[in-house]
């Protein structure tokens, strides 16, 4: 065990840390060139189209050092909030963190909250600053932020760059000498983390775990200590380029097992893999159910194909578990389900994942927050979905979940960002000057109002500069209404929204003034109104497609015109009332992307 050291990359978005990892390998030998293509561990076509890394990977290598050979796992890990889960997980089965840091931007919100959990697990961590080749870098700034932010010495912090291999075999000594290796006892009763999982379509789930103590073999009769299920373990391995079989594992090791489980909810991360026989007495500690954050409703385009969403969904759960899902039906759409994401980013990904990876077609609802609505007889009931509030009668409040925001940017930025955050209904709580330019401003706002655009906007007002980060407050009392929307007097009810009172008229006038333009025109008019309860606050027509049934009457009197427009009129009123609008795709999407 003293030859081992398991260690993850915390770092921000686009801080180098894939880069930096592919150097780590090819210095180990563990990737030979001719294998090499850039962030050889983003194996999904999506990360490598976008540049970002969605699924901590793991991987294992060794390396010479003062004549001994060194087992080093690494775990690479996301650096956008939406995937701090993915990081979560990776920090409890280390003992060390390499904290990467761009020379050419600083210290960015994400990068500090990672460190957080880091020192809240008790990791050991070895501060690197990257991108140090390039013309812009700050190395002397950097340096001083990152000796305030964790109270380290200036030499301790080794100079790297992920494209010219810099510093790689400085990395490689500062892991073997200042990460403590594992503790654990071989010969205790086996006690393993499940850390990660992925599906493989043709030997059933993967999942990936961390020996705590005691040992596993080739063929043991194991099973799962939360769900109580028991399997074979038919292969066991480490994780190199390609999965590497072995005959056992023991306490300290990082690696995979393969037990022909089929089914997604057998396999839970987060769980502690034991044997049957000779059970541990408890379950490893430590690890906190996600919380989504961003609601939505997913449904099929085609009514049939039900089923095989389900199925993709929990094929997906099982890659990506902070995915939740439960069935639900919407009169507009039919059956489908409703998700719990961990922010809109990872809303997007799993929408493309789901039409890439499993060929699904999906209408997507509005996203939204969970609430809580108190009734007048003093019950609370948590709500997903505006069209799940009690009647208005009944309804005695509401509350919202509430965030703590910190947003860090350059002094020049900071007039801007403060509007747009206090016309989202923020507060400022704090504001502090990290550097002589660089401001940290700390908000308390309504989670919903960052739901839809607020990050977009963020960027483009700080072009690019500012960093975000975000943490759960709790619930708070807010003056909410419903605001439908009525297609000829018919509620929609996947285009309802919750909203602020205050901004309930602009909205519905927005979204009717975007509808009319994507509704296609019928036969009959179609009035498009938005109503909170029995009152209409905004109202836009979509005009027949009228055809002229007067072309054939020249000269002659009036009366026989007005007969036949009279005539006309009666069937475009008998049409109006069995007719039904349908609403394509892009009218759902249209209200994501009102500004």
């Amino acid at each position: 065990m003293d030859h081992i050291r398991n260690f993850c990359i915390i770092a921000h978005i686009d801080h180098g840390k894939s880069t930096l990892a592919d150097r780590l390998l090819m210095k180990t030998n563990t990737l030979l060139e001719r294998d090499f293509q850039d962030q050889v561990l983003d194996n999904m076509d999506l990360e490598r189209e976008r540049g970002i890394t969605i699924k901590s990977h793991a991987i294992q290598m060794v390396y010479d050092y003062n004549g001994k050979n060194y087992l080093l796992n690494l775990i690479d890990t996301p650096g956008h909030v939406d995937f701090s889960y993915e990081v979560s997980r990776s920090i409890a089965a280390c003992e060390g963190a390499l904290l990467i840091v761009d020379a050419t931007q600083g210290i960015q919100a994400q990068t500090i909250s990672n460190l957080y959990q880091a020192i809240d697990h008790n990791l050991e961590i070895i501060p690197v600053l990257n991108k140090m080749d390039m013309p812009s870098a700050m190395p002397d700034e950097v340096k001083d932020q990152i000796v305030d932010l964790i109270g380290c010495e200036r030499g301790d912090i080794i100079e790297a760059s992920g494209k010219t291999g810099a510093g790689a075999e400085e990395i490689l000594e500062a892991i073997i000498n200042k990460i403590p290796p594992p503790v654990g006892d071989p010969e205790a009763p086996l006690q393993a983390l499940i850390f990660d999982s992925v599906f493989n379509s043709f030997r059933g789930i993967f999942a990936y775990f961390k020996v705590m103590n005691g040992r596993i073999k080739k063929g043991d009769h194991v099973k799962f200590f939360n769900t109580g299920k028991d399997y074979d373990a038919d292969e066991i391995g480490v994780m190199k380029i390609k999965f590497e079989s072995r005959n056992e594992l023991s306490a300290g090791d990082v690696g995979y097992i393969i037990s022909g489980i089929k089914s997604a909810k057998e396999v839970k991360v987060g769980d502690t893999i034991t044997h049957f026989e000779r059970p541990c007495k408890a379950a490893i500690a430590g690890f906190e159910e996600v919380k989504p954050m961003v609601f939505a409703g997913i449904y099929p385009v085609d009514a049939d194909e039900y089923e095989e969403l389900r199925a993709s969904l929990e094929k997906l759960q099982l890659n990506d578990a902070s995915l939740t899902f439960v069935p639900e039906s919407s009169a507009a759409l039919g059956f489908g389900f409703r998700c719990g994401f961990l922010g809109l980013l990872h809303m997007e990904i799993i929408q493309e994942r789901l039409d890439r990876e499993f060929d699904m077609d999906v209408v997507t609802t509005v996203p939204n927050v969970s609430y809580k609505a108190y009734t007048t007889k003093g019950e609370m009931m948590d709500v997903h979905n505006p069209s799940g509030l009690p009647d208005p009668t009944y309804l005695d409040y509401i509350e919202e979940p509430y965030i703590k925001a910190q947003v860090i940017c350059q002094e020049e930025y900071v007039g801007n960002i403060m509007k747009l955050c206090i016309d989202k209904r923020g507060n400022l709580k704090n504001q502090v000057y990290l550097t002589s330019n660089r401001v940290e401003l700390s908000f308390e706002m309504p989670l919903a109002e960052i739901v839809f655009d607020f990050y977009d906007k963020l960027k483009s007002i700080s072009k690019g500069y500012a960093s975000f980060d975000y943490h759960p407050l709790g619930y708070e009392r807010a003056n909410l209404v419903r605001l439908d929307i009525l297609l000829n007097n018919e509620m929609v009810d996947a285009l309802s929204a919750l909203i602020h009172r205050d901004n309930a008229y602009s909205f519905g006038r927005r979204i009717c003034e975007k509808l009319k333009e994507l509704i296609p025109r019928q036969q009959f008019d179609i009035a498009i109104q938005a109503a909170i309860g029995s009152k209409v606050i905004a109202r836009e027509t979509v005009k027949a497609v009228r055809k002229d049934v007067t072309a054939k009457c020249y000269g002659g009197d009036i009366t026989r015109k007005r007969k036949l427009l009279e005539k006309q009129k009666k069937g475009k009123k008998r049409m109006r009332q069995v007719g039904n609008v349908e609403i394509p795709q892009s009218a759902f999407l249209a209200v994501l992307k009102l500004d």
